[in-house]
């Protein structure tokens, strides 16, 4: 059974936020992390320009000023996007980081590296022996050759993954653009033409140009140059871009769980989360909506599983924000259901909670200590 720390977000004068993380993770044991000298990656999610729910650079500053008391070689990190936005080459990447306060004036000493190199072509390949989906990962080399690797996550919805806590960060985060290829290679989606107003989100943002308008002024997917990579999915405000019948949620969930497994091999880690914020779709959005819950905690552990299921589970018993997409009537607290099958019903996290423990990720069985 893993012990999972938990605080809640209410301060006091001489406490901050920032320093009841640092509370927080030293309870948790972060001291015992053997980072001294070593290359330590702090991978976050910078947030796309425009997004509001990425986590405050305030946060990662206080962790890569404790982790430098530990005699770390701290820098913060995160790959390059499938999908075309304000992510998808470094030199993008790094303007998108800087502008939302992930700066060397913001976090001293830490600096900002995009794991995947300019292109996201930087790549190791790992084998994953025991893997049924993938037998072997593409993880940014950035992050394969760290020695020690320190997730800071925001818990939200994610739209084809159910929700994007830990695991994810870790496993879709950490791969390479053509990792991310082939996380998405099974999902291509398709176009319910009755839906469709012909508002041509999903052509400007399909990176492969497989998105256009056919003579109706109705989406059409050429499937020899689409790679699945669900951005139209992600931008379509009418459901008529979905994933495609043949393709599998599930199978999506445990890809990441193997691509986590691979990220993590060889490496001391250690993970924190954040339930605030939580926005039904991840932070590669460049808009927000309404939090689906209130805001929570934090929580902190050595088993990135135990942690993910914890933050499900706090999620779950906690009641919808009325008029949120958990609850777009107000009528119900759903207290004790899933938030994330209101938010996006054609997905399946809690399978891939199944899958990372298969995979011997971590425990889903866990002990909450609170602070």
């Amino acid at each position: 059974m893993s012990e999972v720390f938990f605080t809640n977000f209410r301060s006091r004068p001489g406490r901050s936020l920032p320093k009841k993380m640092e509370l927080l993770v030293k309870a948790a044991g972060i001291g015992t992390l053997d980072c001294k000298d070593k290359f330590t990656a702090i991978k976050i999610h910078f947030g796309e320009l425009g997004n509001m729910a990425f986590l405050r650079h305030n946060y990662a500053s206080r962790m890569a000023e404790l982790l430098r008391q530990m005699g770390a070689r701290t820098f913060l990190t995160d790959t390059n996007t499938l999908y075309s936005g304000s992510r998808s080459n470094a030199v993008d990447h790094l303007r998108t980081a800087y502008l939302n306060g992930y700066n060397p004036i913001s976090v001293p000493g830490a600096p900002v590296i995009i794991a995947d190199g300019l292109k996201g072509t930087d790549e190791a390949i790992i084998p994953i022996p025991e893997g049924e989906y993938c037998k072997e990962a593409r993880i940014a080399s950035g992050i394969a050759k760290a020695d020690v690797l320190v997730s800071m996550t925001h818990f939200k919805g994610h739209e084809q993954a159910g929700f994007g806590g830990a695991l994810k960060n870790i496993g879709m985060g950490c791969a390479s653009v053509a990792g991310k290829l082939h996380l998405h290679s099974d999902s291509q989606p398709v176009i319910e033409r009755a839906n469709c107003t012909g508002c041509r989100q999903c052509v400007i943002n399909c990176r492969h140009g497989a998105v256009t308008l056919d003579a109706e002024k109705i989406a059409v997917i050429n499937y020899d140059l689409c790679v699945g990579c669900g951005q139209c999915v992600a931008v379509c405000q009418y459901d008529a871009a979905r994933a495609g019948e043949s393709s599998s949620a599930q199978g999506l969930t445990a890809k990441i769980a193997e691509y986590a497994w691979a990220a993590l091999q060889g490496k001391a880690h250690f993970h924190v989360s954040f339930i605030m914020d939580v926005s039904p779709h991840c932070d590669c959005w460049s808009m927000n909506d309404t939090a689906i819950v209130p805001d929570i905690g934090m929580l902190a552990s050595f088993d990135p599983l135990a942690l993910d299921q914890a933050c499900f589970d706090m999620v779950k018993s906690a009641p919808a924000t009325p008029g949120s997409m958990a609850d777009p009537e107000s009528a119900h607290s759903h207290e004790g259901e899933n938030k994330f099958a209101f938010v996006h019903p054609r997905t399946d996290g809690e399978f891939g909670l199944a899958y990372a423990e298969k995979m011997k990720l971590g425990s889903r069985t866990y002990t909450l200590i609170e602070i």
